[in-house]
């Protein structure tokens, strides 16, 4: 197996995502990491949280070699402007996103065999004027891939979403048969291709409390969900619901499932982020790359201070490796 080489981006500079980064730099890896950033910023945050690195620049054309502690390559995207702890300022926004456009250029090329981001300020983005709704849309569109699939994964507890940002009243409505079946089409073959499970058991939540009660709470499982995860039953998938998501993750079902399917974000993410809140990670289904993610945000407010904890970011680094080794 050959050894891979990851892309690392470290997020909003103001927040805890250079920190991190700095943090797990000081532990072996079984892969090349490379930081996508300013490599002075890192300099300066590295002096003021007191970590001894060596910072130098990446060069693709050396060998991939195996991480050693206290060093970091860095593949440079310069800053705009000086950066201050806990004070994200939208110059710098353009930046931040072409650290992201040069991390999935690289691993469509090859040239990395996955990328991992820590978190961004969105609002900060957008106040710098570039429209950025969040990771997964933004590679969607970079890779021209139409349909990717949010799966957070904590341990062997696996929580995918069949909509993403949307307002509560919106998600109905875009729950269709063709989302639907898209979806757990995408979630099946990516069990199957990046996380090497053979025959995928995934239960399905239903939206309504109860699944709808039989259509006395809400008719979307008996016209829509019913029907589809019938159809895709009889090509062989391993399906399970609709689930009513208040028992759905008792431990009967859990020991019966590889994965499960929310209809909406803050219908099954709770349940994964309370099982494993800072352990967790962010993985980007439907992608033609490997993209793992942290499971939490910014944190402005401990950016800079040495208290931020990387366990997320060592989640996803292990499991990029992982699965950048199952895709081989």
């Amino acid at each position: 197996m050959s050894l891979p080489r990851i892309a690392i981006t470290v997020g909003e500079p103001a927040g805890i995502g250079p920190d991190i980064v700095l943090a797990i730099a000081q532990q072996h890896w079984p892969a090349e990491l490379v930081a996508i950033t300013d490599p002075s910023f890192m300099r300066d945050r590295a002096a003021q949280l007191g970590i001894p690195v060596s910072i130098a620049e990446y060069d693709a054309n050396r060998p991939i070699k195996e991480h050693s502690p206290g060093t970091l390559p860095v593949a440079t995207i310069p800053l705009s402007a000086p950066v201050q702890p806990g004070k994200p300022d939208p110059t710098n926004a353009a930046c931040v996103v072409t650290t992201l456009q040069r991390a999935v250029e690289g691993c469509q090329s090859g040239e990395f065999q996955g990328m991992v981001t820590a978190p961004v300020q969105k609002s900060v983005i957008n106040d710098g004027g570039i429209p950025f709704s969040g990771h997964t849309e933004f590679l969607a569109q970079a890779t021209n891939t139409e349909q990717v699939v949010m799966l957070l994964a904590s341990g062997n507890l696996r929580v995918a979403l069949a909509t993403t940002h949307l307002p509560l009243q919106a998600v109905p409505s875009a729950i269709t048969p063709t989302l639907l079946e898209s979806v757990i089409q995408i979630l099946h073959s990516d069990l199957q291709g990046k996380f090497g499970i053979t025959s995928p058991r995934i239960s399905v939540l239903g939206l309504n409390p109860h699944a709808g009660e039989g259509g006395h709470l809400g008719r979307e499982e008996i016209d829509v969900i019913i029907p589809v995860l019938d159809a895709l039953r009889k090509e062989g998938m391993y399906l399970n619901g609709p689930l009513p998501a208040d028992t759905a993750f008792n431990a009967e079902i859990r020991a019966e499932t590889d994965a499960y399917l929310a209809m909406y974000h803050d219908q099954g993410l709770p349940v994964l982020k309370f099982a494993g809140f800072g352990e967790a990670v962010n993985v980007t289904l439907g992608l033609p790359v490997v993209r793992t993610s942290v499971d939490h945000g910014t944190a402005l407010t401990l950016a800079g201070t040495g208290d931020a904890k990387p366990d997320s970011l060592q989640t996803a680094i292990t499991l990029t490796i992982q699965l950048s080794e199952e895709s081989d």
